[in-house]
């Protein structure tokens, strides 16, 4: 083997000689269309800059400045792409690949060995130097077991014969390991990535996919792909490397500001913000369902998932049930049935006012709307509405510029307000003075009245929370006063937001992003339905991708996954759709993961990798100073120590117990995770993982059986190292735990 290890070697040696040249060649290139880009601009701006009045030398002098911002815009293209290879050939260098296979294909008798890494590399003849691991031979590597097998090409199934898989890790052009193997990927690469310490931001898991996270990453035939996968499965790496896998295959029909992933959070957002950018893609959209929802309703204090989870044991029995109903897919079927049945004379219009004048009363829009014919539908009715109001507000500039209140107002601008109003015209172009005046009056008139256009163009005349109002007088009742006392005060319950945008989106036919061709959704489980749905209406040409974990519900009831998933198929009405479960948990020692699957009702479904570290500790303890011993004790040996709370109420007393380990209380507003000591709320730490997590206050009231989802979850975020603290006797849901699974220890209280 050592002579393989020294053949592995010198390739290794001479594929980043390679490298090093085309790094060369490609730094030379880019430097060069940076400098030609610069000039093109120069001259571009030069060219602009040209003031001519004859009609011939305009046209001329249009002509070169299209041209230059033609050849602008194709020379920031090439600098684009060279800067772009540059970074994947830079990426390369340190570690060129991770695997190699060795095939035989039909009618052939050699073996040939291919390369895959995170990129292609080709020599100067052309040849392969290394396959990137999104080429369709390379799924081999993932799912091949040596001997026949068979992958998927442009131009259909294809077979070969696997003789040999190797894996490799390759740090700073050496190879440290060599194995050969006839697994997906081998148990000891996959045990030394997972025994790494906690990063800031997640790795891209290029070199170790599984099987079953290949199938995710490279189904591109189905428009709804389901993932139910347990607590440290993989399931959100996964969904990245998807993402640059469907970048890579849809070559210029698909960017990646065409996809769109919704994550739980900004710490989680920014802690998968380099995965992409590690394999030379760029990132894709992001957002968080608050985000989301607080740019749809710009002026109003929108709920999140986080205030909701803190609002609802304060609520009471008929909030919290009429919440539910809202949330529900039938609550949305009322609102379209409602929609349908809608009369002309029940729409809800507002006036638009300019300062306290009123421009267009609602009445005067009611009746345009009721005189539109019958047969028209209401998105249809709507944009004639606003076509007329637009109309009669140009007549009404057209008059307004003739008057003398516009023209007095014309005699008070300053010479630097008149030039700026006149724009780019000049007082010779006018035939006469009367002209002049006529022109700017109606600058000034549209500039005055800018904010009505507004109105009309953005339908802000219909008033769509009264609307809202009148449908739950009719529909449900019991609670349409207080969402009329909270609108009152700017604010929206999260129930409320998609029943509210259906409503919106389907009167004034609005609300859709047509360009959007993929739909990630992180921590699906903990979507109300309405959310799932309107956000399927509201991107209607994108395929979507649902992940999460049913054992892993926070903020709604738990559910089995299949009764979870195959509801969501029926109700999302999937017309090709899949669903994949992933039951291996990765993240957490074997140990934590025996441990934190045995809370559960279904623990059967979760299986545990083979790595091994200590049992988790539960100290039976009240004293103060054993929090402290174990925070310092954890830190000691890990880099990231995350202290998680049930809510953002306990999160605040423990941090200011513990004000001497100068802890980082973290907030929804947070972007990062810093090293050290960590207190933060379960909702916050969805997602993300750290080397050891410590859990205080573990009674019975506190984790009640019904919140087993919230204590799986707080222990499923560790990776190497558990400690729970109950100061009274052990809660419910940990007495059904066997003993042999954790360490007891119980510490008296000091006298």
């Amino acid at each position: 083997m050592n002579n393989e290890k020294k053949a592995e070697q010198q390739r290794v040696d001479n594929v980043i000689q390679e490298i090093d040249r085309q790094i060369n060649a490609t730094a030379a290139e880019y430097e060069t269309a940076r400098q030609e880009r610069s000039s093109v601009e120069k001259n571009y701006v030069q060219n602009a800059r040209i003031n001519t009045f004859e009609v011939d030398d305009q046209m001329e002098t249009n002509a070169e400045v299209q041209q230059q911002k033609q050849l602008v815009a194709k020379n920031v293209t090439t600098e684009q792409i060279l800067k772009q290879q540059l970074t994947k050939l830079t990426l390369l260098k340190d570690s060129p690949y991770f695997g190699r296979i060795d095939i035989i294909d039909p009618g052939e008798t050699t073996p040939e060995s291919l390369y895959i890494g995170t990129a292609s590399l080709n020599d100067e003849t052309g040849d392969f130097l290394i396959y990137d691991w999104r080429a369709p031979i390379s799924a081999i590597f993932y799912n091949g077991n040596l001997g026949q097998v068979k992958y998927e090409t442009p131009m259909g199934t294809q077979e070969t014969e696997l003789v040999k898989k190797r894996q490799f890790t390759i740090t700073g052009g050496q190879i440290k390991h060599m194995f050969d193997t006839n697994d997906t990927v081998g148990d000891a690469m996959l045990q030394a990535v997972l025994g790494e310490h906690s990063d800031e931001y997640m790795k891209n898991i290029v070199a170790t996919i599984q099987q079953e996270q290949n199938d995710i990453i490279r189904d591109t035939s189905h428009d709804l792909l389901l993932v139910q996968g347990v607590a440290g499965s993989g399931k959100t790496s996964a969904i990245l490397q998807r993402i640059a896998f469907l970048l890579y295959h849809s070559d210029s029909q698909l960017a990646a500001d065409q996809i769109v992933l919704f994550s739980p959070n900004l710490l989680f957002s920014h802690y998968i913000s380099e995965v992409l950018p590690s394999l030379g893609e760029k990132n894709m959209r992001q957002t968080t369902l608050a985000a989301f929802f607080s740019n749809r309703f710009q002026g109003l204090f929108v709920e999140n998932l986080f205030d909701r989870y803190e609002r609802l044991p304060k609520a009471s029995k008929a909030d919290i049930e009429n919440m539910q109903i809202k949330e529900n897919h039938a609550f949305i079927d009322q609102v379209l049935q409602y929609i349908e049945t809608l009369a002309p004379d029940e729409m809800q219009f507002s006036d638009l006012s300019l300062g306290s004048k009123v421009i267009f009363s609602a009445d005067h829009i009611r009746t345009i709307y009721q005189k539109l014919p019958q047969a028209m539908t209401a998105k249809d009715k709507f944009l004639a509405t606003q076509n007329k109001l637009i109309k009669e507000l140009s007549h009404l500039l057209n008059q307004l510029a003739k008057s003398s209140q516009m023209q007095d107002r014309l005699d008070l601008l300053s010479e630097e307000e008149y030039h700026e109003l006149m724009g780019s015209k000049r007082r010779n172009h006018f035939q006469s003075l009367d002209q002049e005046a006529l022109y700017m009056g109606k600058k000034l008139a549209r500039k005055y009245y800018a904010p009505i256009y507004d109105g009309i163009f953005n339908g802000f005349f219909f008033d769509v929370y009264a609307q809202y109002s009148l449908f739950l007088a009719q529909y449900l009742p019991m609670s349409q006063e207080a969402f009329d006392q909270r609108l009152e005060y700017h604010q929206l319950f999260l129930e409320d937001c998609a029943p509210i945008l259906f409503m919106r989106d389907l009167l004034t036919g609005g609300g859709q992003n047509r360009g959007i061709k993929h739909l990630f959704i992180d921590e699906m489980q903990d979507y109300p339905e309405s959310c799932l749905l309107y956000l399927k209406h509201a991107f209607p040409k994108a395929k979507l991708t649902l992940l999460g974990d049913s054992e892993q519900a926070i903020f709604n009831p738990l559910e089995e996954p299949k009764s979870l998933l195959l509801r969501l198929e029926k109700n999302l009405q999937a017309k090709n759709a899949r669903i994949i479960e992933l039951n291996t948990s990765y993240r957490s020692t074997k140990q934590i993961t025996d441990f934190m699957k045995a809370m559960l009702p279904n623990e059967n479904n979760i299986k545990s990798f083979t790595r091994n570290g200590p049992k988790p500790r539960v100290l039976f303890a009240k004293d103060a100073q054993v929090l402290d011993q174990t925070i310092t004790d954890a830190l000691l040996h890990n880099d990231t120590v995350a202290l998680i709370t049930k809510d953002l109420a306990q999160a605040k007393a423990l941090a200011d117990s513990l004000a001497n380990f100068k802890p980082n209380l973290l907030n929804d507003q947070d972007t990062a995770v810093p090293k050290g000591l960590c207190i933060l709320p379960i909702y916050l730490a969805k997602g993300l993982e750290f080397d050891a997590v410590i859990v205080a206050q573990v009674t019975n009231a506190n984790y009640p059986p019904e919140d087993v989802g919230i204590l799986y979850t707080i222990c499923s975020r560790a990776m190497h190292d558990l400690t729970l603290i109950c100061p009274e006797e052990l809660p419910q849901i940990m007495q059904k735990i066997s003993p042999a699974l954790y360490e007891f220890k119980a510490i008296l209280q000091k006298e």
